[in-house]
């Protein structure tokens, strides 16, 4: 697989966009449009893979439980959407920078000419400068967030896709933790961040566990996945902590952050 060496993609969770009490997290969402922002001035094509709409739609319509409900978690959805996209065209914006929404379904990725043109999309988006910001279309797309073992699996699993679809050279999942630990961080003082994997197997996935936050559905499991898919194609994959979006910087330059997984060549 061919890849453009200037390309990533960006995955960043609710976790990071949203405060402990659930509320829009205005610093992250300055501080990720700036390091984007910068990171495109220095050459590089990037895409941005963002969860949050349910969080974001909850809060905007007064809910202070997570609704049960297919149609409330769907009109959460359609809410948070138009919040978040008015949140980065504000932050971009200050920064002198485009964006364009994407959002998702399943049979975008399996219908080969639908494929095709998402493609042909990101390419006329990219070549124009523009910042294209990826969501599941949760207000339609029920199966994704009814299903545990859910295609996209809050976007990690997305973001993954995107990346291959797109030919990107890097994966970069800002996640509430580190990193992938030895064991759950949570639960043992004496865990141990994995800095570098060049092989998943069975162990890494029994050492992944669900590890979470309750603000997001995807936990360290999806993010594995997502990996998994990444790397069989080539495709390097680093996992940090999201509050810390300036490690990019880092991670673009090859330096030694987070759990970075080695693509396949």
């Amino acid at each position: 697989m061919t890849h453009y060496h200037n390309r990533i993609v960006v995955k960043v969770g609710t976790s990071t966009l949203t405060n402990e009490k659930g509320l829009s997290d205005f610093q992250a969402f300055d501080k990720l449009a700036c390091v984007l922002s910068d990171i495109q001035n220095r050459g590089y094509e990037v895409i941005l893979v963002s969860s949050g709409a349910i969080a974001v739609g909850m809060h905007k319509l007064g809910m202070k439980t997570k609704p049960d409900s297919m149609r409330l978690k769907q009109a959460a959805a359609a809410v948070g959407q138009c919040r978040i996209m008015f949140l980065y065209d504000k932050f971009f914006g200050d920064y002198d920078k485009t964006i364009g929404q994407i959002l998702l379904n399943a049979e975008d990725i399996e219908k080969e000419d639908k494929k095709e043109n998402l493609i042909n999309t990101f390419n006329a988006l990219l070549e124009m400068n523009v910042i294209p910001v990826v969501n599941e279309n949760d207000s339609v797309s029920y199966s994704e967030i009814e299903s545990e073992e859910r295609l996209f699996g809050d976007n990690d699993m997305l973001s993954a896709v995107v990346a291959v679809l797109c030919q990107a050279s890097k994966l970069i999942i800002l996640s509430d933790i580190e990193g992938l630990y030895d064991k759950d961080p949570r639960l043992f003082a004496d865990a141990r961040l994995i800095s570098r994997i060049e092989h998943i197997d069975e162990s890494l996935y029994q050492a992944a566990g669900s590890a979470g936050s309750r603000r997001g559905t995807g936990g360290m499991k999806t993010k594995l996945q997502a990996a998994t898919l990444a790397v069989n194609q080539g495709i390097e994959t680093v996992i940090t902590n999201g509050k810390h979006p300036e490690r990019i910087y880092d991670i673009v330059e090859g330096k030694e952050v987070g759990t970075k997984f080695i693509g396949k060549m």
